[in-house]
C-alpha cells in the first residue's frame, strides 16, 4: 500500500454532492410549499437517510477503487464521516441562508405552529412558553447548529463503521 490514494478529494466531491443533494431535496419541499407541513417533514428526513447511507457508500467505492480494491477500516470511517461532515456543513450555511433571505419568518411560522400541536395536546400556557424558550435557544444558533453537526457526525460515524466493515479489505487479508 506504498502508493495509497488520497481520500481528501473523495470526501471533498462526495460531501459538495451530498450536501447539494440535502439543499435541493430542502428547496424543493419549500417550491412546493410543503416546507411548513409534516409531509415536507417526513420526506426531508427520507431524503436525508437515504443520502447518509449512500453517498459514505459511494465515496468507500471510488476510494477502495482507486486504491487497487485495498482499505482498511479506519480509512472507510474517516471517508464516510468525513462525507456527512462536509455535506451537513453546507446543509447548515444553507440554512442560515433559507431563515435570512429566502424565509426571514421561517422560525416565526414554525413557532405559532408548535404553539397550536403543544395547545392541542393540552400543555398549559406556562409549559407552552417554557418549551418555547429551550427551543428558541436552538434555532437558528451556533449551540444549535453544532449540536446538530456533531449527531449528524455520529450518525455518519455509525453508519460508516458499518458499511467499512463490510467494505475492508486489506493487503494482510489477501495472502
Amino acid at each position: 500500500m506504498e502508493n495509497q490514494v488520497s481520500s481528501k478529494g473523495i470526501i471533498l466531491n462526495n460531501g459538495l454532492y451530498y450536501g447539494i443533494v440535502l439543499i435541493l431535496a430542502s428547496l424543493v419541499i419549500y417550491a412546493l410549499g410543503m416546507h411548513l407541513d409534516p409531509t415536507g417533514g417526513y420526506i426531508n428526513f427520507a431524503v436525508i437517510a437515504i443520502a447518509v447511507i449512500a453517498f459514505p457508500i459511494i465515496g468507500m467505492s471510488a476510494f477502495k477503487k482507486a486504491n487497487g480494491g485495498f482499505m482498511t477500516w479506519g480509512q472507510g470511517v474517516k471517508i464516510g464521516v468525513g462525507i456527512v461532515i462536509i455535506g451537513s456543513l453546507l446543509t447548515i450555511v444553507y440554512q442560515h441562508i433559507f431563515t435570512a433571505f429566502i424565509e426571514p419568518e421561517f422560525y416565526t411560522q414554525v413557532e405559532e405552529i408548535t404553539r397550536k400541536g403543544l395547545y392541542d395536546a393540552g400543555l398549559t400556557e406556562e409549559q407552552i412558553e417554557t418549551q418555547m424558550e429551550m427551543t428558541s435557544k436552538f434555532q437558528g444558533t451556533i449551540i444549535g447548529d453544532a449540536i446538530g453537526l456533531l449527531f449528524m457526525a455520529f450518525i455518519g460515524f455509525v453508519v460508516s463503521a458499518i458499511v467499512a466493515a463490510v467494505k475492508k479489505k486489506t493487503e494482510e487479508e489477501t495472502y
